[in-house]
């Protein structure tokens, strides 16, 4: 596979079955996603659907075939949080280290941003050395680890936070991490009273 271009495209549902054959990849070797329940066509369907045209999904292709998926989707529900995606990407066994992950994740840039999304996050398990690496290659920033945020098949798992400013939000220097403001405290309340 590493002799053909890649090309990328947004998804579409005649992709549903290479999406779920690269998707269940990842389910199978445990590296990528707590999910464990193989995933069918019609359930690529549907979820293309329910994220609708404000979080894109696209697709990597080489040599006429689908090797690599990204997709955005909702973060959150509340308003504030309209231009934030949780993204996946998942490349297909044999296309790895053919640079499909990085253009099918590039191109899910482009794609959310002309969707008006200025943030992309995820989760990615520490253990999973390459898309860490995809990560680092193409901007992330590793904002902090969640420790044992859930189990999979019994075992707790951490995971490395990452985030990605898109479009206007990325322009311009990023402001230092302030410190919290001073709040004025009562001197009598700065003892703790021991009767409580």
């Amino acid at each position: 596979m590493t002799s053909a271009e890649t090309t990328t495209r947004l998804a579409r549902h005649e992709d549903a079955a290479a999406i779920a054959e690269i998707y269940n990849q990842g389910i199978e070797e445990r590296i990528a996603t707590f999910e464990t329940e193989p995933r069918s066509p019609e359930q690529i369907v549907a979820a293309i659907e329910e994220r609708g045209e404000h979080f894109p999904t696209v697709v990597a292709e080489r040599g006429g075939r689908v090797v690599a998926w990204a997709a955005a989707s909702l973060y959150r529900s509340r308003p504030c949080y309209a231009g934030i995606g949780e993204y996946s990407v998942y490349v297909h066994r044999e296309a790895r280290g053919t640079g499909s992950g990085k253009a099918v994740l590039e191109a899910l840039f482009r794609a959310c941003e002309e969707r008006g999304i200025w943030k992309l996050v995820s989760r990615i398990f520490p253990e999973n050395v390459a898309s860490l690496a995809l990560c680092k290659a193409t901007g992330f920033r590793e904002v902090g680890v969640y420790r044992r945020h859930a189990k999979l098949e019994g075992e707790w798992r951490d995971c490395v936070i990452v985030e990605k400013l898109l479009g206007e939000a990325a322009q311009g220097e990023t402001a230092p991490i302030s410190e919290p403001a001073p709040v004025d405290v009562d001197p009598l309340d700065e003892q703790p009273d021991p009767d409580v």
